[in-house]
Parts: structure tokens; C-alpha cells; sequence
């Protein structure tokens, strides 16, 4: 049974890679992800926030935030016990390349291209195998049409692309007219693959306080679909890679995920929920479900259930809307 796969030109012994998370900061929680089957971890983000912070002009950042008021400032938390900052994120990054053998990927969050680009190429000397760009553009001006919102995502990928060799990936948000395109186009800047989706965290209300509060969710398997449906969808269309994130939890949604056209599958609410302990599970359930259908590797299926591959392509557009609608059959109440 071969499980191996191959991400960002990086060949890995099966595609289940845990994504950022809390659980990267810890040196031991990574050798037990990597004792427990991870193929590769990514780091948590480093912010932009914190590099414009460090070099003492988070004035500068605030003021790309226009529509935010006064009181935006008391929403971030405070820079230096954030993680461990820009120098302690490059090296704990060394630190983890020493103990462990599996792919380490580092993260950058930010909004904006500049100065802090720079840093992508201290994550590569400080020993990342990858960087994983993630970019969250929440645009607050009503005059910021969707092209321009376009545009600084692809010029923020093409200069992170000058600044590195290693491979990158970008992390994008489903929230885009014309996500094909988009696809394309970041691929063409020199994307090396890219992870669908992020997941945006918006807040709540305190109806008691009257105060708008931080609120986190873990994923569920329910969101998974949309993940599957792109990627189905792009599959073939791109030179770049694709990774789904955000509904992984079972071992079936690996293979969902392998068949739609994805190169890995990347797990954290399920570990957060379940423990590290908890991926020996999922892989055990991959060599179960190959076994029993007589596949012999992961490359086998991969796309096998893309758009470009199934006898109905339909199915994943809008003929498929109206059969699914006509398919619900509605139920008599109990009485």
C-alpha cells in the first residue's frame, strides 16, 4: 500500500498534514505529530501586525484599516507575549527543524505588501521547507472594488515569489466572485499551490455587555463540501497544487478530499477536538478503505472525482442545483 503524495515538490509519506494551529508552538506536540503519522506540519502564522509592531510603526498598519474607529486599537492583542514574536518565530523554526524529519511549513498572515515580505525569506534561512501565504484582506472602504482586492493578492504573492526559492502556498478565502480566475492568476504569479479555504473567525454580541466579543469555532464535517467542490473544479485547470483545509475530520474526508483532486489533507479541529493521538485513526482508516477497494497508492485516486473526470460534470454546477432541489422530498409532522 503506497500512502505517499507529493506537495509543494516536497514527497510526503502520506497526505494528511496538520495545519496551523496552537499545537505548532510546542516543540514536543510537533515530534508527536510527526511519531503519530503527520506527514507535515504547518506552523502557526507569524502577523503582520507583529512585524509592523517590532519595527515600531503600527500607526502605519492602522491607517490601511480605514472604516475601523478608535477603538479598533483595543482589539489586538498585545505584540510582545503574542506567540513568540518575529525573532522567536524564526527560531523556534530552527528549533523544529532539528528535532523532527518531516516537512516544516511556515505561515505568514498578512493584508498588504511591503517591508514585511522580507521575513519569508528569513523563515527560508531559518530553515522552512515552505511557506504557506496567508492572506486576510477584509476590505472596509466601499470604494474598494473587487478588482483591486484581486490585484493586491496577486502582487503580494508575485513578491513574496522574488523574495524566496522555497515553495508557497496561498491560503485563500472562498469569498470571491470568480475564484477560477483568481486560482489562475495566483498560480501564474508563481503560487506552488493553494489551500482552500481559510476560515475567517468573525465575531459575536454580548447582548448582556453590549459589547462585540472574539468568538472561535471549530470546523465541522459539514464544511468540508465547499472545499471538495473547488477543488474538483480547479483540478487540472492550474499548475499549482491544491490542498484542502477546513472540515477534515475522518479518514473518509481525506479520500473525499485525495479524490477531488487535492494533493494533502490538512487536519486541526479534529486534533484539537481528539488529541494528536487521534491521527493514527484517520490513518489507519485510509489503508482500510484502499484495501478493501484494491487501491495501491494515493496517486491513484487523486481526481478521480474532479470535474474533468466524473461521467456527469453537471454535477458540480448549476444543472445539478435544480435536480437537488426537485430531490427533497418534504415530510409529514408528527402528530
Amino acid at each position: 500500500m503506497n500512502t505517499e503524495t507529493t506537495y509543494l515538490g516536497l514527497r510526503l509519506k502520506n497526505p494528511l498534514v496538520a495545519s496551523a494551529s496552537p499545537l505548532s508552538r510546542d516543540l514536543d506536540h510537533i515530534r508527536h505529530m510527526e511519531d503519530e503519522g503527520a506527514a507535515a506540519v504547518v506552523f502557526y502564522s507569524l502577523f503582520e501586525e507583529q512585524i509592523t509592531a517590532e519595527n515600531e510603526s503600527l500607526d502605519d498598519f492602522m491607517s490601511l484599516t480605514e472604516g475601523f474607529n478608535a477603538e479598533a486599537n483595543s482589539y489586538f492583542p498585545e505584540m510582545e507575549s503574542y506567540n513568540r514574536g518575529p525573532d522567536g518565530y524564526l527560531e523556534h523554526i530552527a528549533a523544529a527543524k532539528a528535532a523532527v524529519e518531516i516537512p516544516v511549513i511556515a505561515s505568514l498572515n498578512g493584508i498588504s505588501p511591503g517591508g514585511w515580505v522580507s521575513y519569508a525569506r528569513l523563515m527560508e534561512e531559518a530553515g522552512a521547507d515552505a511557506l504557506e501565504l496567508n492572506i486576510f484582506l477584509v476590505p472596509t472602504d466601499l470604494d474598494c472594488c473587487a478588482e483591486t482586492v484581486e490585484k493586491t493578492y496577486v502582487e503580494i504573492v508575485r513578491e513574496v515569489r522574488k523574495t524566496i526559492r522555497i515553495p508557497l502556498a496561498v491560503k485563500l478565502a472562498p469569498y470571491f466572485s470568480s475564484m477560477g480566475n483568481l486560482a489562475r492568476r495566483l498560480d501564474e504569479a508563481g503560487a506552488n499551490a493553494l489551500v482552500l479555504f481559510n476560515r475567517f473567525y468573525q465575531p459575536d454580541f454580548d447582548l448582556e455587555a453590549l459589547e462585540v466579543v472574539p468568538s472561535l469555532n471549530l470546523s465541522t464535517p459539514e464544511e468540508l463540501r465547499l472545499r471538495l467542490h473547488w477543488t474538483a473544479l480547479l483540478y487540472g485547470r492550474i499548475k499549482a497544487d491544491i490542498a484542502v483545509t477546513g472540515g477534515v475530520h475522518t479518514s473518509h474526508d481525506v479520500i473525499k478530499s485525495m479524490m477531488a483532486g487535492a494533493k494533502v489533507a490538512c487536519m486541526t479541529s479534529a486534533l484539537l477536538r481528539h488529541g494528536i493521538g487521534y491521527l493514527p485513526r484517520v490513518l489507519d482508516g485510509i489503508d482500510e478503505w484502499m484495501t478493501e477497494r484494491e487501491y495501491t497508492s494515493i496517486e491513484e485516486m487523486q481526481g478521480s472525482m474532479s470535474q474533468r473526470s466524473v461521467a456527469d460534470p453537471g454535477a458540480f454546477v448549476r444543472a445539478n442545483y435544480m435536480k437537488v432541489l426537485q430531490s427533497y422530498t418534504l415530510r409529514p409532522r408528527a402528530i
